[in-house]
C-alpha cells in the first residue's frame, strides 16, 4: 500500500515539472519572437546607451567653449551628407534618416529659433511639414497622442537641403588633459531662391540632438573620398572625428549675438572667425613648453610675416627674398627696402653691384706682373728691417 502511494507520488510530481517546463518553454518562445520584431522597427534602450556620448562631469571641466557652425555640404568631405539625393542601394542622407525618425514620432525636433531645447520649445511635425509644403499622409496606427506619419521620397526635396547648423561643445577635460569637441545638436537648413527678390534664402528648419540620432547614423556608411568609393565610415563616425569642416557664425556670449551682429564688417568678421578658430586649435598646443628648435622656427618664421607685413623684405615674382651679389663668387646678400621706394632701390642697386663687378674685373686685368729680380723669400724679413 505505501508502495502504491509513493509511485502515485511521483507521478504527479513528474508530470507538474513536465507542465511547467512546457509553458517556460512557449513563453520563453513568445518572448523571443516579439523581441525580433520590435527590434526591426526600433532601436533598444541598450543600443541607445551604447552610441550616448557621455558627457564629463561639472569637476573634470576646467574650460568650455559653444561653437555653432555652417556645415556646407558642397565643401570639402562634407558632400558625404549629401550623397544618395534620394534612398537607393547605397542607403539614404543623412537628411532622410532625420525625416523618417521624426515622421515616426521617435525622436524629438526643436524650434530653430531658439537654442532651447526643452518641452516647451518641441515643434509639431504635422505642422513643420505644412510649413514647408511637405505632402505626407497619416500612417496606419497613427493617434492623437502619438502622431505617425507617411510621405514620398521626393516630396522632401532633399536635395536643397544644402548644408547644417551644428552646435559642438569644446571641453577641456582635466582627466586626459585634452581639448574634445563634440557636436550637440544639427539643424538642417534649407535653400530656396525667394518668390519675391529672386535671391537664395535659407530656411533652417529646426533642432535634433545628436544622441538621439546616433543609433541610425551608425548604420549608414558613406565614403569621404573620390579616389576611393568604398565607405569605410558611417555618419556617427564623420561626426566623433570631426571629419567636417565648417565656418564659426556664433559662439556663446552674454547678449546672445551671432558673429555677423558682433562684427558688421566683412574683413573684422573674418578676422574673428580666424582667431576664434586658431584658439580652439591650438589650445592642447599650449598647454605644454614645445622643444627647443620648435619655439626657434616659430619665432622665425613669425620674424619673416613680420617683416613681410611690414614691407621690409622685398620679394620677387615667386615669393623669394630678392639677392643680388657683388660678383660671381660673392656672398648673396638681401636687400631691404620701404614699400615706397622698393622699385627704384631695386634697379639702382642691381646697376652698382653690376659696376662694381666690371670694376672690379678691370683693376685686375690692370695688374702689372712682379719683376723677376724680386726676392723669391718674400716672408723672410732682415734683422735691420725688424729694428726698424
Amino acid at each position: 500500500m505505501k508502495s502504491l502511494r509513493l509511485i502515485i507520488a511521483l507521478l504527479l510530481v513528474a508530470f507538474a515539472l513536465g507542465t511547467n517546463a512546457q509553458v517556460t518553454k512557449r513563453s520563453g518562445g513568445d518572448t523571443r519572437t516579439k523581441d525580433k520584431k520590435e527590434g526591426s522597427a526600433t532601436i533598444t534602450d541598450r543600443q541607445q546607451s551604447f552610441y550616448e556620448v557621455k558627457e564629463p562631469s561639472d569637476a573634470d571641466l576646467q574650460w568650455m567653449k559653444v561653437i555653432q557652425r555652417e556645415v556646407d555640404l558642397e565643401k570639402g568631405k562634407n558632400a558625404a551628407l549629401l550623397y544618395p539625393e534620394l534612398p537607393n542601394e547605397d542607403g539614404e542622407n543623412l537628411y532622410f534618416i532625420i525625416m523618417r525618425l521624426l515622421a515616426k514620432n521617435q525622436i524629438t525636433a526643436y524650434n530653430s529659433m531658439d537654442e532651447i531645447f526643452t518641452d516647451e520649445h518641441k515643434i509639431d511635425v504635422g505642422q513643420m511639414f505644412d510649413n514647408y509644403g511637405i505632402y505626407y499622409t497619416e500612417a496606419k496606427g497613427s493617434t492623437a497622442k502619438n502622431p505617425i506619419y507617411e510621405f514620398e521620397d521626393a516630396d522632401i526635396r532633399s536635395n536643397q537641403v544644402k548644408s547644417y547648423y551644428i552646435i559642438e561643445k569644446w571641453e577641456f577635460d582635466t582627466r586626459s588633459n585634452r581639448m574634445k569637441a563634440n557636436v550637440q545638436y544639427i539643424c538642417p537648413v534649407l535653400h530656396q531662391v525667394d518668390d519675391w527678390s529672386g535671391e537664395n534664402a535659407r530656411y533652417p528648419m529646426f533642432w535634433v540632438k545628436l544622441n538621439d540620432i546616433r543609433p541610425y547614423m551608425a548604420q549608414q556608411y558613406i565614403f569621404t573620398d573620390d579616389d576611393n568609393n568604398l565607405p569605410r565610415y558611417s555618419i556617427d563616425d564623420f561626426f566623433k572625428l570631426n571629419m567636417y569642416t565648417g565656418d564659426i557664425i556664433k559662439t556663446k556670449n552674454l547678449r546672445n549675438l551671432s558673429l555677423k551682429q558682433m562684427f558688421p564688417d566683412t574683413v573684422a568678421y573674418k578676422h574673428a572667425q580666424d582667431s576664434i578658430e586658431q584658439r580652439l586649435r591650438s589650445f592642447n598646443q599650449d598647454l605644454w613648453v614645445p622643444p627647443l628648435d620648435v619655439l626657434q622656427a616659430r619665432a622665425e618664421a613669425e620674424e619673416k610675416a613680420r617683416a613681410e607685413a611690414e614691407g621690409e623684405l622685398e620679394e620677387g615674382e615667386d615669393g623669394d627674398e630678392v639677392a643680388e651679389g657683388a660678383a660671381e663668387g660673392d656672398e648673396k646678400t638681401v636687400t631691404r627696402t620701404t614699400k615706397r621706394g622698393s622699385k627704384s632701390k631695386s634697379s639702382s642697386s642691381k646697376k652698382s653691384s653690376k659696376t662694381k663687378a666690371k670694376e672690379k674685373k678691370a683693376k685686375i686685368k690692370e695688374r702689372k706682373p712682379k719683376s723677376s729680380n724680386q726676392n723669391l723669400n718674400t716672408g723672410i724679413r732682415s734683422v735691420r728691417n725688424r729694428k726698424r
